[in-house]
C-alpha cells in the first residue's frame, strides 16, 4: 500500500523487497482464503475501540483514511467489498487471491518493482538517506542505497531488528488473538456447539477482569469463537504475564438478568409442566446439547418433569447458566494465534505520516508497530491506513525536495 501510494502520486524508483518467493502470503490465507478486508465501521471515532493497543494515538490517523476509505479504494482499484450480516467486508469474489492480486497489478501500473527472495540484514544511517545489506535468494549480501526507507514487515522479527538497529526501542511482542485451553474435560463432548450471544468475563490474578460478548464455538480444547478472539486480544498482556492461568466466567444466557432467567425457568415450569427438562428447553436458542450438559453438571435428572423440577435446583440452573466457571490453563493446542500484541511504540513516530521522530526519511507501517486489533478485518485496515500515510508522506516529501533542488 505505501509503495502503491507513493508510486501513483509520482514518485519513482520504488523497490519492494520480499523475503518470500511470493509476496502477499497473508492476505492470501487470510480469512480461510476469503480475506476480511475491513470492517463496516464508518466513524473513526467507533474505529479506535477496535484496537486493545493504539486507540488513542489512532484517531489522527483514522481521521484521515479509515474504513470508508478502504472500500473506495479498493474500488477504484477494480475490486468490490461485501458486507456481511457481522460488518466484515470482503471481496464479491469471495476469493482472497482477488484481493493479492488487485494490489500487485497496482503496483505493476504505478511502477513498482517488487523483489522477491530479497531481504534485507541490515540498515545504517548514510547522509540523504541509508544503506542497505541486502541478501538475494540466500546468496551473499549486496550493497543497496535508499533516500527512504519503509518498515512493513508485519510480525516478523526481522522488522523489529532492524528499528532497534537504527535507534528504536521494542514492546516485546506476546500473541494476542488466540483460543483458550479449559480444564473443563465435560466441555469437549460438546465441540461444534455455538452459542450466540454469550458473555465472557475473564478474571486474572492480578484482580482485574476482561470482558466481551458475542458468538462462543466450544471445541475440543476449550472455546473460541469472535468473542473468545476479542476476550484474548485485550487481555493477551495480562494473560502472558499470567503464563496463561486465569479463571473464566461463562453467562450463556447472552446477559439475561437473575430476574429474568428465573422468571424464564419457572415459565417452563408452569407450561411445559408434562414435558420432560431434556425435550424442553428454557428458550428456543439454548443448545440442546449445551442444556443437557448443564443439566447434568448440576446432578439434574434430564429425564424429569419440569412439573417436579424444586425450586433448589432451579436457582442452581440458573447459576450455571448464568455464571458457569471454568479454569483456563492455556492458549490453544495449535499456536494459531492472528497477531501479535507489541512492536515499536506509537509515540516513536509522527503518527499523521508513519515517519520515525528520530530518523527522517524513515517510515513504520502495520503489525510492525505496537497496535493490534480485534478479529474482523481491523488488523488489516491499519496496515492499509498506515501503509497510505506513509505513501504520502514520502510522496510530499520527495516533491518538497525537487522544489528545494530547483531553488
Amino acid at each position: 500500500m505505501a509503495a502503491i501510494i507513493a508510486a501513483e502520486a509520482g514518485v519513482r524508483d520504488i523497490h519492494v523487497l520480499e523475503a518470500t518467493a511470493e509476496p502477499l502470503q497473508k492476505v492470501r490465507i487470510s480469512g480461510g482464503g476469503r480475506c476480511n478486508v475491513t470492517h463496516a465501521c464508518w466513524d473513526p471515532r467507533s474505529l479506535v475501540g477496535h484496537y486493545p493497543r493504539g486507540q488513542k494515538a489512532l484517531r489522527g490517523p483514522f481521521a484521515r483514511f479509515a474504513c470508508g476509505d478502504a472500500v473506495a479504494w479498493f474500488a477504484e482499484h477494480g475490486l468490490d467489498l461485501v458486507e456481511e450480516a457481522d460488518g466484515r467486508l470482503f471481496p464479491r469474489s469471495n476469493r482472497s487471491s482477488s484481493v493479492v492480486s488487485a494490489l500487485r497489478q497496482a503496483a505493476r501500473r504505478a511502477g513498482v518493482t517488487v523483489h522477491l527472495g530479497t531481504s534485507a540484514q541490515q540498515v545504517a544511517r548514510r547522509e540523504g538517506g541509508f544503506a542497505l545489506q541486502v541478501r538475494v535468494s540466500g546468496a551473499s549480501t549486496l550493497p543497496l542505497l535508499a533516500e527512504r526507507l519503509v518498515l512493513a514487515t508485519g510480525g516478523h522479527p526481522s522488522g523489529r531488528r532492524l528499528a532497534v538497529s537504527l535507534g528504536h526501542t521494542q514492546v516485546p511482542p506476546v500473541p494476542s488473538l488466540f483460543t483458550l485451553t479449559l480444564e473443563a474435560q465435560a466441555l469437549t463432548s460438546l465441540a461444534g456447539v455455538v452459542m450466540d450471544p454469550v458473555q465472557l468475563t475473564l478474571e486474572l490474578p492480578d484482580g482485574s477482569r476482561v470482558q466481551q460478548d458475542g458468538p462462543v464455538l466450544i471445541t475440543h480444547w476449550g472455546l473460541s469463537g469472535p468473542a473468545t478472539l476479542r476476550l484474548t486480544a485485550f487481555a493477551a498482556r495480562a494473560l502472558h504475564a499470567a503464563r496463561y492461568r486465569a479463571q473464566l466466567l461463562v453467562d450463556w444466557t447472552g446477559g439475561r438478568s437473575e430476574q429474568q432467567l428465573t422468571a424464564l425457568l419457572a415459565a417452563a415450569r408452569s407450561d411445559q409442566a408434562k414435558r420432560q427438562l431434556a425435550n424442553a428447553r428454557p428458550w428456543p436458542e439454548l443448545s440442546r446439547r449445551l442444556w443437557l450438559h448443564l443439566l447434568q453438571s448440576q446432578g439434574v435428572d434430564p429425564a424429569q418433569r419440569w412439573a417436579d423440577l424444586t425450586r433448589r435446583n432451579q436457582q442452581a440452573l440458573v447459576q450455571a447458566l448464568r455464571r458457569s466457571r471454568y479454569s483456563v490453563r492455556g492458549r490453544g493446542p495449535f499456536g494459531e494465534e492472528f497477531v501479535s500484541a507489541g512492536g515499536v511504540p506509537l509515540d516513536e513516530l509522527s503518527t499523521a505520516h508513519m515517519e520515525s521522530r528520530s530518523v527522517p526519511g524513515l517510515y513504520m507501517a502495520g503489525e510492525l508497530l505496537d497496535v493490534d486489533g480485534v478479529t474482523g478485518g481491523f488488523n488489516f485496515q491499519h496496515c492499509w491506513t498506515s501503509g497510505w500515510l506513509a505513501g504520502r508522506a514520502i510522496a510530499a516529501a520527495s516533491q518538497s525536495a525537487i522544489c528545494q533542488t530547483g531553488i
